[in-house]
């Protein structure tokens, strides 16, 4: 049995990781998500028990994942949950150079690979800062995130922010 662990912030998550996630529970056994705390991101806009929330409510259709969060180190999770991989979603040709020195990072002092899976051309554009800077201001971007996403959003800006 395969099992990978995907990291990330994901504040919030949006359609390009949900995308991620079902790839990865269509090419390993297991996969465990785990919303971090990142401490070179500022203050986030959902605390850390709201993100795995939305993050639970927007894969519950994936009998194989499971969902975490945590505030340590990428690979003592890794660890802790018997992760044979992490995996890490790549929009552009940026994300790989910052994505690669992670890797070899977290391998020089774990041991644990990473895989890299590109996101659909569809979903290479949708980024968690975006969403946040586009709700903030009225923009729609209900199209880019799932619907428990929206929902906590329009809580959020209830002067629009990801209306239908």
């Amino acid at each position: 049995m395969t099992r990978v662990l995907y990291p990330g912030s994901f504040d919030p998550i949006h359609t390009g990781h949900v995308e991620l996630i079902e790839v990865a529970s269509g090419l390993f056994d297991e996969v465990v998500v785990a919303a971090i705390t990142n401490p070179q991101k500022s203050a986030g806009l959902f605390d850390l028990a709201e993100r795995k929330a939305m993050i639970t409510d927007s894969v519950a259709h994936l009998p194989n994942v499971s969902v975490t969060s945590f505030g340590s180190l990428v690979v003592d999770l890794a660890r802790e949950v018997g992760a044979d991989f992490i995996v890490k979603g790549l929009r552009a040709v940026s994300d790989f150079e910052s994505e690669l020195q992670q890797a070899q990072m977290n391998l020089a002092i774990s041991g644990v690979h990473t895989v890299f899976l590109p996101s659909a051309t569809t979903h290479s554009f949708v980024a968690s800062k975006l969403i946040r800077e586009i709700a903030r201001f009225g923009g729609d971007v209900a199209s880019m995130v799932p619907p428990p996403v929206a929902a906590k959003l329009a809580e959020r800006f209830p002067e629009g922010g990801a209306s239908s």
